[in-house]
């Protein structure tokens, strides 16, 4: 990656210790390859109630020794979370506008919030600051992918191809899994096992209906799948790495990304219910040719990895030397959204 004349040396990164906002976080902040310091805000009731619109909790202000927020400034600032907004606009006044913030996702207090901000397409905040990708950022750089890919892993390693990881989300805010549902999703592995010969590596999540789990794993033992019950290390990256295609859920949308790093086709599930976002999200994939149906025949078809992270972290870098030589980087020229173009390769 190449640097700019006005180099970071320090990153911060605000949250609420969410995972999913700090394992997006992490993914940019180690592709800018610069050490990182997690700060993790805590508001009490009911400042955590009013969150980013209401007063920020005087208890976390930078003047107190133990702030999230309390000086030496870092070059820096990423944020994500309802929560965190708060402390990422606080944190930019309090370093007297030095601290370059970053914000993953909308903030839901416009693109003034931070020097720049991050969403997918998905979401309908735009504006000169605001970068728009197709998928979110992650951990599994093409690099971190290669260097998974060639670690033995005998479970893995051992099964003839193909091998289909299957990433199983459950039931959500706008999704549930019913009765019906869970029976169709079993029936659809057990005919791509039969008709493709596929050879299926399966997680679950904490989301995953309990009677939807023990069905997953009693078909891989019947079947001579691999099934992680959450004993050991997570293999969750060698099963994107090793995997020759994919069954996922249209809850798991930061699954559904990830698996897009990879090139591999990604056959989706859709349980009752949805939600607009999840559906414009999915559709651009399908335009990309990204993924497919499932239940469903398993497609083979490639496309070039998408991967939102080194785009984001390109971008913090520009306008971090744009804010140092030339103000606000916002002040001049407007940053279209960024379209990825892909091909299938078969």
């Amino acid at each position: 990656m190449l640097r700019s004349m006005a180099s970071p040396s320090t990153i911060w990164i605000l949250s609420d210790g969410k995972a999913g906002d700090v394992a997006q976080c992490v993914g940019v902040a180690e592709a800018l390859h610069l050490p990182y310091e997690m700060r993790t805000v805590a508001p009490k009731p009911p400042y955590s109630w009013w969150l980013p619109f209401g007063p920020f909790p005087p208890k976390d202000r930078e003047t107190h020794a133990d702030s999230p927020i309390a000086p030496p400034y870092p070059d820096i600032a990423l944020a994500s979370g309802r929560r965190a907004a708060a402390y990422l606009k606080r944190l930019k006044k309090a370093s007297g506008g030095k601290t370059f913030t970053v914000f993953l996702k909308d903030p839901r207090t416009g693109p003034g919030s931070a020097d720049l901000i991050w969403v997918p397409e998905h979401d309908k905040l735009r504006g000169p600051n605001v970068l728009v990708t197709p998928t979110s950022p992650h951990k599994f750089s093409q690099s971190r992918l290669a260097e998974l890919k060639s670690e033995a892993f005998p479970e893995i390693d051992s099964r003839p191809a193909p091998i289909v990881a299957v990433l199983l989300g459950g039931d959500s805010r706008h999704h549930t899994f019913t009765e019906a549902d869970q029976t169709r999703f079993i029936n659809g592995l057990r005919q791509m096992a039969t008709d493709d010969q596929a050879h299926f590596l399966i997680t679950v999540s904490r989301r995953t209906p309990a009677d939807l789990a023990k069905a997953v794993e009693e078909l891989a033992i019947s079947g001579g799948h691999y099934f992680w019950a959450g004993d050991g290390a997570n293999p969750y990256g060698h099963f994107l790495a090793k995997a020759d295609a994919f069954v996922a859920t249209a809850d798991s949308t930061n699954m559904i990304g990830e698996a897009t790093a990879t090139g591999r086709p990604i056959h989706v599930f859709h349980p009752s219910g949805g939600h607009d976002k999840i559906t414009r999200f999915l559709g651009t994939l399908e335009q990309l040719g990204c993924v497919h149906p499932f239940p469903g025949p398993m497609k083979t078809t490639t496309y070039e990895p998408i991967d939102a992270t080194p785009v984001i972290a390109e971008r913090i870098l520009a306008d971090y030397s744009a804010l140092h030589h030339a103000g606000s980087p916002s002040s001049g020229e407007e940053y279209p959204a960024v379209t990825v173009e892909t091909r299938k390769t078969d």
